[in-house]
């Protein structure tokens, strides 16, 4: 069985892909059918499974892969298969061996965290040993709840008590599970003046305690913390203890700190768990074993109660739920548990102290050194802002201010842990937004170290990591209130406060038929920002730009990212709004142009007719004629001269072509009125990258070397020549109807583009637009 078992983890666990899965070909096993009647072999079933599992790959991100599961995985996974065999035996047989089983398993974690005399119920889902224990305390305290129901519990209703930092969804789950009303459910706030703010408030749970007795109420059950799910911080359960046995409260323990009483060492706060009434452990995630339940050990001496509760069973199926853990204790071996659980520890303390040393870092679990969580965020005080004024609540402080600078420190915490997932995957961290901190990074090796394979390097390279990301997250937060001026005090631009974005800012250009009221998509603005972030990303900076709906509305707006380096603000800002504005100028001028050459077009057929006419009346009727014409044309011929219209595209009219066929070139017609542009970019050493501040020794170089460098390539830019036109000729009488030759596009009758004067340095928009008018 072991051996089947490893080979098919290791078909299973093997990453390789076939060629045809490489090109993005399906299998066809992969499509749901029919039951085959004949039956498929264990490697065809495998293989299904394989391509069910890694199927997606290329879609899902990297963590999302089944991990690795070593030999102890293995022996784990064993006991699934193994407790199956075993429950074909015979009922006698099957009864002496889940027997030992459940006895063993239960020996051995009562000796290892130090619970003497328990007993132990083995759950796959964690929260439900926590609903048997209220089932049996309800039990317990209400000796006619067999008989009279639900009737005992509304003449004197149960309170159940839990932290304001327990893990959400618990009291939901615990109602839905005992069929009680939320009304029976009490929250205990935790410290506010004195003490952990994630800790319960002793003192108000007294008094709660008392004022539901005044009520008629039974308070019932008490859930501690040994670890709140959030940052691992310990309730005073020895306090606590002392006040369920002064009003008959049941106290129940959970927690990732409850791993640490297999060590040697153990804090008196976590020590106290021990004289608790039920505690719930999960040595799964603790020891790196997968499929394994969860236990829930407790001490009660009426066994009917505990069957009556659930917590017992005399079905054999249900203690075989003991035996992977069982295959997985021995294992191990006693050394073997507190060797893991001693190396989550110390990973987690070694992360502290280097945190410790490092700027801006704050550590939410300072207090507590044994703790196995570690829990840190980026902070940094605002430029200009009073630190005192922070600490002391002051009633006339703008609230948006506070609010701003939350949520400005909480998109880059968010982004800080995104990068360190990514950049160190085997450290396990989790980001998450607690209520008064704001968004935080957790570290918690003992549910995750085992699992993922922490190491100590792992460790020193987060830190590095974190080192190494300081200066971006520092950079970026000093240049937003910088950006949000500039921005502010530039025509055209506004100012996006969008709090989910860790970047420097979000901008939006506001054109001229821009609907300020309006939240709808405008589809001008979004063509205009979609060419800026275009122009954008061609200037090749450090910075990264990217476009998106503005927060709370569909417009379209600017997101600039983070600053590595110091960024020229003014600089930025300015080449966004004069960036953005020659885009719209562009965009009306192709508008305009494209609606004045259509009516010059119709303009010039109308006078092209009339032409015809007067061409008409003077060569007469005779020679239209096809034979008579030609012959008239022979013996009398015609010195006609060529008339056609140019449509200068600079001045909006029509000319004559006169000029043009006896000079031989085209006039010079009006001069064009200078467009207004941009101002100057600054000039930059070679290998200096925009938006960047100019070291102020180089100023003298790059005002000598650089200037006249730049203005030759200007010059280069901008050669002489004349103003764009184009010109509507009238083709020759022989010519037939139809669409021009290429030898026509020489002819002055095209529409040709000329270059530009010196004095013009407007962006060209049309290089060559032919125009044919033919009769």
């Amino acid at each position: 069985m072991g051996k089947n078992l490893k080979e098919a983890m290791k078909m299973l666990e093997d990453s390789q892909r076939k060629a045809e899965e490489e090109n993005g070909k399906k299998i066809t096993g992969d499509i749901p059918g029919p039951l085959q009647g004949s039956g498929q072999d264990m490697v065809s079933i495998l293989q299904l499974v394989q391509n069910l599992m890694h199927g997606d790959e290329d879609e899902e991100p990297q963590s999302t892969r089944i991990q690795n599961i070593g030999e102890q995985g293995h022996i784990a996974l064993l006991g699934h298969s193994l407790g199956a065999y075993i429950s074909t035996l015979d009922k006698e047989k099957l009864r002496k061996l889940t027997t030992r089983i459940l006895s063993d398993t239960t020996l051995w974690l009562c000796r290892i965290f130090r619970y003497e005399n328990g007993c132990a119920y083995f759950h796959e889902e964690e929260r439900e040993g926590l609903a048997k224990i209220c089932r049996l305390a309800i039990h317990s305290r209400y000796e006619d709840f067999v008989v009279d129901g639900f009737n005992v519990l509304y003449n004197k209703k149960p309170v159940i008590y839990l932290s304001a930092a327990a893990r959400p969804g618990l009291g939901q789950y615990l109602c839905n599970q005992l069929g009680l009303p939320f009304p029976c459910l009490c929250r205990v706030p935790c410290n506010t003046m004195f003490g952990s703010q994630h800790q319960m408030d002793v003192a108000f749970l007294e008094k709660l305690i008392k004022d539901d007795i005044d009520r008629g109420k039974l308070p019932l059950l008490l859930v501690a913390n040994a670890g709140t799910a959030a940052v691992g911080h310990t309730d005073k359960i020895g306090r606590l203890k002392e006040l369920c046995e002064q009003y008959g409260i049941w106290l129940h323990v959970e927690g990732v700190n409850l791993a640490t009483l297999a060590l040697g060492y153990v804090s008196s706060s976590v020590l106290a768990a021990t004289k608790c009434d039920s505690m719930t452990l999960t040595p799964g995630p603790w020891l790196g074993l997968p499929a394994v339940p969860a236990v829930t050990l407790y001490k009660h001496d009426d066994p009917a109660l505990t069957l009556v509760a659930g917590l017992t069973s005399n079905k054999p199926a249900d203690k075989l739920r003991a035996l992977p853990l069982w295959l997985s204790l021995q294992y191990l071996g006693l050394d073997g548990i507190v060797e893991r659980i001693k190396h989550a520890c110390q990973l987690s303390q070694r992360l502290q102290e280097s945190l410790k040393k490092v700027n801006h870092i704050k550590i939410l679990v300072e207090d507590e050194l044994s703790s196995p969580v570690v829990v840190f965020r980026f902070c940094q005080e605002l430029p200009g802002s009073d630190p005192v004024l922070k600490a002391i609540p002051v009633p006339n402080m703008a609230p948006s201010v506070v609010g701003r600078e939350r949520h400005s420190c909480d998109a880059l915490n968010r982004w800080l842990g995104e990068q360190l997932k990514q950049l160190v995957p085997a450290s396990g961290l989790t980001v998450m937004d607690l209520e008064v901190e704001g968004v935080c990074i957790r570290f918690s090796p003992l549910m995750t170290a085992a699992v993922s394979g922490t190491r100590g390097e792992d460790v020193d390279q987060l830190v590095s990591c974190v080192q190494s990301r300081l200066p971006v997250l520092t950079c970026t937060l000093q240049l937003r209130e910088e950006f949000k001026q500039e921005v502010t005090a530039t025509a055209g631009l506004l100012h996006i406060d969008d709090p989910n974005w860790p970047g420097i800012g979000v901008v939006r250009y506001e054109h001229a038929n821009d609907d300020k009221s309006s939240l709808k998509l405008d589809p001008e603005g979004e063509k205009i920002h979609a060419g800026l972030l275009k122009k954008l990303n061609e200037l090749e900076s450090d910075l990264t730009f990217k476009m998106g709906p503005e927060y709370k509305s569909m417009k379209s707006c600017i997101y600039v990212g983070m600053a590595s380096d110091d960024v020229d603000i003014s600089e930025l800002v300015e080449t966004i709004a004069v960036t953005a504005r020659e885009i719209e100028e562009n965009s009306r001028l192709l508008e305009n142009m494209t609606e004045v050459v259509r009516k010059g077009i119709q303009e010039a057929q109308v006078q092209l007719q009339k032409a015809n006419e007067e061409r008409l009346l003077e060569e007469g009727v005779l020679r239209q004629i096809p034979v008579v014409g030609s012959v008239l044309n022979w013996f009398s011929p015609v010195q006609a001269s060529q008339k056609g219209r140019t449509f200068n595209l600079t001045a909006g009219s029509l000319e004559s072509t006169e000029h043009t066929y006896v000079y031989k070139v085209q006039g010079t017609g009006v001069t064009p009125p200078q467009t207004p542009s941009g101002t100057r970019t600054k000039p930059r050493l070679p290998g200096q990258k925009p938006f960047k501040r100019s070291l102020r020794g180089s100023d003298a170089l790059s005002e000598t070397s650089s200037v006249s460098h730049i203005e030759d390539l200007e010059n280069m830019e901008h050669p002489s020549g004349g103003p764009e036109q184009v010109a509507l000729e009238t083709s020759s009488p022989e010519l037939h109807p139809g669409a021009p030759t290429p030898q026509d596009a020489e002819q002055p009758g095209a529409l040709q583009n000329r270059t530009q004067s010196p004095e013009d340095d407007r962006p060209q928009m049309i290089k060559v637009f032919p125009v044919y008018l033919v009769q």
